[in-house]
């Protein structure tokens, strides 16, 4: 039985295996055929240093030496197109086992929700919040019952106090105008200035031509 034979167990009525156990084995086959592949690649390169040894000095060597290179590369293209088929195989084995994982968690998850909700009533839930909206309600009715000033009664009107209030407003901008006409003076000395004795003034010659001029018309 070959090596792919054994590894999937070929000929063999056994159970079937879990999406990790063929995980695994397409994962084994794989590595198996990569370390293939290098072998016929060190095989190929081999023929062709040995045909290029011989050329034309020895072509029936050379020539069989290229025939092996033509069988080892014919092999070499089979088995990438089986190590393309094992990858794709692998890849899709993959994202199966993930969207059942998946699925499974997203089942499981329901059925934790359901029983969750299993003593749930919609009904209750929706008496539930208009008792809580009430109750929110009234704690807001009596916050505002207590932060409301005593004394203080609501009769006053609003507007009169606005008015009040433009008026002394008003005033004080009156004061300022009044201060801004008003130069400010110079302090007046408190010390007294001494007396100026009386002497007779002396008439300018103003006067004295008017004295003239009067006592002409006479």
């Amino acid at each position: 039985m070959s090596a792919l034979g054994k590894m999937f167990g070929k000929g063999k009525k056994g159970k079937v295996p879990t999406p990790q156990e063929a995980i695994q084995r397409l994962r084994e086959t794989e590595e198996l055929l990569l370390k293939k592949q290098e072998f016929l690649e060190t095989k190929i390169q081999q023929e062709l240093v040995t045909a290029r040894k011989h050329g034309t000095k020895n072509k029936r060597a050379a020539l069989q030496a290229l025939k092996r290179k033509k069988r080892y590369e014919g092999k070499l293209a089979q088995l990438d197109g089986t190590l393309s088929t094992i990858e794709f195989q692998r890849e899709a084995l993959e994202n199966a086992t993930t969207n059942t994982e998946v699925l499974k968690t997203m089942s499981d998850a329901a059925r934790a929700m359901k029983q969750a909700h299993q003593n749930m009533d919609i009904d209750k839930v929706d008496d539930l919040m208009s008792d809580i909206t009430e109750q929110q309600d009234i704690a807001q009715q009596i916050s505002d019952a207590i932060s409301k000033p005593v004394g203080f009664g609501d009769d006053v009107d609003e507007d009169e106090l606005l008015a009040e209030l433009e008026e002394l407003e008003q005033e004080d901008l009156d004061k300022e105008l009044l201060n801004v006409g008003e130069p400010e003076l110079p302090a007046v000395p408190s010390a007294h200035l001494p007396a100026v004795p009386a002497t007779k003034a002396t008439a300018t010659d103003e006067e004295k031509e008017l004295e003239q001029l009067a006592a002409s018309l006479s």
